[in-house]
């Protein structure tokens, strides 16, 4: 069996985005229904050297986002740098699943010995081939903050379950 860039890519990244959103979600159904501000949900962490749930958020669709724009050839979609609330994250989240689902499929497939490099946010230059930066750093990293993000909301008291992770299939 023969799995294409393009489904190891998009194919992963929009429905996890998907199933981000909705964590968000119920996360601010709970602070509404405890009269929390979601302001302290997103600055939680689950280490004091760990990114918040906003930014684990954030370094999710980065990677989806950023290693999609360069199997594709393309330049990624720039976030802004300001501190989103709630509804600007799930805004965010919907832009990534957009630009993700608007790439080039063709382009995508046709990447895997490409040569790309992903800029990390030092300026340091990571080489990689399309499929090694796919398999070896995209896609674990989409999943660690992915993983994360859920992580502090059950740590928070959310009531999440693997199926809220894993999609309503």
């Amino acid at each position: 069996m023969t799995i294409s860039l393009h489904e190891a890519s998009a194919g992963l990244f929009v429905p996890f985005l998907h199933n981000l959103s909705g964590l968000l979600d119920q996360a601010g159904a709970y602070a509404e229904a405890r009269k929390i501000d979601p302001a302290v949900l997103l600055g939680m962490r689950l280490y004091p050297n760990m990114y918040d749930l906003a930014q684990q958020v954030g370094e999710a669709m980065r990677h989806a986002v950023v290693g999609s724009a360069l199997l594709a050839g393309r330049e990624p979609l720039a976030f802004s740098d300001s501190k989103p609330d709630l509804a600007e994250l799930k805004s965010r989240i919907a832009a990534a699943i957009a630009f993700i689902e608007g790439l080039p499929r063709a382009e995508i497939d046709a990447a895997a010995d490409k040569d790309v490099a992903f800029r990390l946010k030092s300026g340091v230059e990571l080489p990689f081939t399309g499929r090694s930066l796919l398999l070896t750093f995209s896609v674990p990293q989409f999943f660690f903050h992915v993983t994360t993000a859920y992580d502090i909301l059950r740590h928070a008291g959310v009531d999440l379950v693997k199926r809220d992770f894993l999609g309503r299939r």
